[in-house]
């Protein structure tokens, strides 16, 4: 007789300290982005997976950040996506941590180290239930594809290959393991611009630029000041966004403790990144530059944010600013009524006993190039949110353990499995 969802639901408790061992084992892989080599981290997701039965491949056209590719299930049916990073971003000053980063060490409610939140823990649950599916002999009336990357913390090119190349193709659910904790599923993402404004101006000695020449970067500085004008452009939601935008403003509100800060979810939000300008010291610079970091909520109109762009120069009174824009991603979400999300949010209420809030991030990720397929796409994973790409990162036990029952349920809910 067919395992049952009850039955794999109890697998997962029962086989707890398997889980929490694969947390510790990814994360004392020392594989920090862009500094270390990634292939030990891929191929120990490789023998893993071949433990359980599990063939994979690795693929894709950068042989220094493989992409590894596995597949369970039927040809029909219902087809998910699992999707996870094993890198991770440099530990930093080792003197601001109170432990070994790569210690993997189990506390009595807590995992320790670098990429526990961010998010080999993630990715264990993933690895995890997968392995226990197939394990089982479970009867899947579907799929599972499951994409592993290791460029997510530099480039996000190994998410966006899979994508391009017919992997993610067909997909009813794409389930992205990243970071998110139990209070939320994150269904939606800004899309991103970058603005680079130039400045021109007029070379000359510099120990007469205060009488000669026009100094770019001096006009440049007196710009900026305005680019906050950007935040006022709004987003354009459908009727049927506003509870997920209503969600999202108050997860904001939660995490970062400033006031308007809601207005990140459903405005444009602008962060002057870079600036650069001049040749010597001893010459009056005739050109500067400053690079802007442009979030675009969803429904963003590209005309009005060039017109902000346009008022901002003009009200700062400076010639010779010159915008060049560069769009890479739009706005994206994925309903909060698809059966992804709601199987997702239900389990989770059920097992943490709290309200889960489906939102959208302020932020963006590789979720993006699913749901520019067409792809219904979330990203839930445990986390304690404060270490992350910080000193001290860690994970509560806990957390792990639910985010596996979460991923068993709704697996089993959407492939048939009763």
């Amino acid at each position: 007789m067919p395992v049952s969802k009850q039955e794999l639901h109890q697998m997962v408790l029962d086989h707890k300290s398997e889980l929490l061992e694969l947390c510790s084992q990814l994360i004392q892989i020392k594989n920090q982005s862009p500094i270390d080599d990634q292939l030990p981290g891929i191929n120990f997701v490789k023998d893993w997976l071949a433990a359980k039965g599990i063939e994979s491949q690795l693929i894709g056209d950068d042989p220094k950040y493989p992409c590894l590719f596995a597949r369970i299930g039927k040809d029909e049916g219902f087809r998910v996506v699992l999707n996870g990073h094993v890198d991770v971003v440099p530990v930093g000053d080792l003197s601001g941590w109170k432990y070994d980063p790569f210690c993997g060490t189990i506390t009595e409610d807590k995992i320790l180290g670098r990429g526990s939140s961010d998010m080999k823990c993630g990715l264990a649950v993933l690895m995890f239930t997968m392995g226990l599916l197939n394990t089982t002999g479970a009867n899947l009336k579907g799929d599972i594809r499951f994409h592993v990357v290791c460029d997510e913390e530099i480039a996000g090119n190994g998410t966006r290959w899979f994508c391009q190349n017919g992997y993610a193709d067909g997909a009813d659910a794409v389930i992205v393991g990243e970071p998110t904790g139990h209070d939320t599923i994150e269904i939606g993402q800004k899309g991103i611009l970058h603005v680079t404004l130039h400045a021109s101006g007029i070379p000359g000695h510099g120990s007469t630029g205060n009488y000669k020449g026009e100094n770019a970067i001096l006009k440049l500085a007196r710009v900026l000041p305005y680019v906050s004008e950007l935040t006022k452009v709004p987003g354009h939601f459908l009727p049927e966004q506003a509870q997920a935008v209503a969600n999202s403003r108050l997860i904001a509100e939660r995490t970062i403790p400033v006031e308007g800060v809601g207005n990140v979810i459903d405005h444009v939000a602008a962060n002057v990144g870079i600036i650069e300008g001049g040749n010597k010291i001893n010459m009056v610079p005739d050109h500067a530059s400053a690079q802007i970091d442009v979030r675009l909520p969803c429904g963003a109109d590209h005309d009005e944010i060039i017109a902000a762009v346009d008022a901002l120069i003009e009200k700062s009174g400076e010639q010779g600013i010159t915008p060049v824009y560069e769009w890479i991603a739009e706005g994206n979400y994925t309903s909060d009524t698809c059966l992804l999300v709601t199987s997702f949010k239900k389990n989770i209420e059920a097992i943490w006993q709290e309200e889960c809030l489906p939102a959208y991030q302020w932020a963006s990720s590789d979720a993006k190039h699913y749901r520019e397929l067409g792809c219904p796409t979330i990203q839930f994973g445990p986390a304690n949110n404060a270490g992350i790409h910080g000193y001290n990162e860690d994970v509560d036990i806990i957390d792990v353990v639910h985010a596996a029952e979460i991923y068993m349920l709704s697996l089993c809910e959407m492939l048939g499995i009763e």
